[in-house]
């Protein structure tokens, strides 16, 4: 959910964008001139005003820019890049994540997100139809490096010599991690923990 400060400078960045003062901007979308002027948004010593969904939706249809375009631009208020890491599935190796299965060094390109980055989350191609229809050639994982793995979670999964599995997390043993296949009709595993580099959950699909 977009936060009043993260909405407001998404319209203001729009505007920005079209080289358009936002009062220019309400103009061309048919609303009244003042509509996104600072006066219209609230401050600390007042109540925060939001822009109602028919205003934005009017802007948007006006500037001719998607919603997911729109919430992209929330990044600014964060202070930082638009994107998270991406690297497809056969490129991936062992050395380029770190002990807790989060990107490093060279290799990786960026793919840009329809909110705010978060940390720990970076994107992996599926590469082939090995997977579908679950997963197609060119779908993209959301993974997070920072989330603890529970039974049941989807989940990609390095092991020590490189391989790259995008399986269903099962039982954990001491010794042992078993792996369920997210095809109805795929092969199951069950991987040695000594040969687990790490495991990261998957948490959402570009599709």
């Amino acid at each position: 959910m977009l936060s009043h400060a993260e909405l407001w400078t998404a319209i203001d960045a729009l505007a920005k964008r079209f080289d358009m003062s936002p009062s220019a901007m309400a103009k061309l979308a048919g609303l009244d001139p003042t509509a996104f002027n600072r006066s219209k948004r609230g401050d600390v010593d007042t109540r925060p005003r939001w822009p109602s969904t028919e205003s934005l939706a009017k802007v948007l249809e006006a500037t001719g820019v998607g919603f997911s375009e729109f919430a992209a631009l929330t990044e600014s208020v964060q202070g930082r890049r638009a994107g998270i890491p991406l690297i497809g599935q056969a490129r991936a190796a062992p050395g380029l994540f770190d002990e807790a299965g989060a990107p490093r060094g060279a290799g990786w390109e960026e793919m840009e997100l329809p909110g705010p980055r978060e940390d720990g989350l970076y994107a992996i191609e599926v590469g082939g139809d090995a997977l579908a229809p679950v997963y197609r050639d060119g779908d993209r994982l959301l993974v997070s490096a920072t989330a603890e793995p529970r039974r049941g979670d989807r989940v990609v999964v390095m092991t020590t010599s490189g391989e790259v599995l995008i399986m269903e997390l099962g039982r954990l043993t001491a010794r042992t991690i078993e792996l369920t296949s997210v095809l109805r009709d795929g092969d199951d595993r069950t991987l040695d923990r000594m040969t687990v580099a790490w495991v990261a959950c998957v948490q959402w699909v570009s599709q």
